[in-house]
């Protein structure tokens, strides 16, 4: 049985308000998008690794890094209300179209969320690979809030009403904590998607989805310098995917 063809696509746009720069910021030691790079490369179930973006100086560093940059993304597919599906239908049509290349599954793995370790990588993939009948992976964790106390609130009429209802209890935004269901926030760790749920259905997750648990800890999106401070210091104590060294720019 040949081994399956996997392809981690990294998206990293060069424009940012939030934090500008952000994906060639150094953090410890190294710019934020190799981080996703090195997940990549160091996966062994992960056969090729490519990067996405509009900017000639990212994909210069991803190459470094061991990318590859087969093109260099559509302006219309980098603004900042650009979606996923956008970026990973180009790549993959590009792919399609340039290379006849299509893979059997696509990991994501977006640089602003570098709190993972391989083995979360490797065991998602697995799973998906023993899972033909899902659709996509996708990491969540416990929610710190419940969205059962959260309210839609309209000024005009300066009214509000529940965000979510429930089906046994009558006032569920009344009720102890204990008494409401648990709830998972979905975090941008990564995603393992088939490219015919991209390609054909024309998303990102499809249906259905295999769950992924992991701690509070690896919650971590970067977009701003106190998000930035609190990855590197995260990285420090947790086992996740981290350079020896620092970068050096030859």
């Amino acid at each position: 049985m040949s081994r399956p063809n996997v392809l981690a696509i990294i998206q990293a746009r060069g424009g940012s308000k939030g934090l500008p720069h952000k994906n060639l910021l150094p953090l410890a030691g190294h710019p934020l998008v190799a981080y996703s790079v090195k997940a990549a490369l160091d996966t062994p179930s992960i056969t090729r690794t490519i990067i996405s973006t509009d900017s000639e100086e990212i994909a210069a560093v991803a190459a470094h890094y061991g990318a590859e940059v087969p093109f260099l993304r559509p302006a219309e597919f980098a603004q900042d209300l650009s979606i996923d599906i956008d970026v990973f239908g180009h790549a993959l049509q590009w792919l399609l179209d340039n290379e006849n290349y299509t893979p059997d599954l696509v990991v994501q793995l977006r640089p602003t969320s570098p709190i993972r370790t391989i083995h979360h990588i490797e065991d998602a993939i697995q799973r998906m690979l023993a899972t033909p009948e899902a659709d996509s992976l996708r990491m969540i964790t416990s929610a710190p809030i419940t969205p059962y106390k959260m309210w839609l609130y309209d000024e005009e009429t300066a009214s509000m009403r529940p965000l979510l209802q429930h089906p046994t209890l009558k006032e569920p935004y009344n009720e102890a904590r204990q008494k409401l269901p648990p709830v998972y926030w979905q975090i941008g760790t990564l995603d393992v998607i088939r490219p015919s749920v991209i390609l054909e259905k024309k998303s990102m997750s499809g249906y259905p989805i295999l769950p992924y648990v992991l701690p509070f800890d690896y919650a971590i999106d970067i977009d701003d310098m106190n998000s930035f401070l609190k990855a590197e210091e995260v990285m420090k104590r947790l086992d996740c995917v981290k350079f020896e060294t620092n970068f050096v720019n030859d």
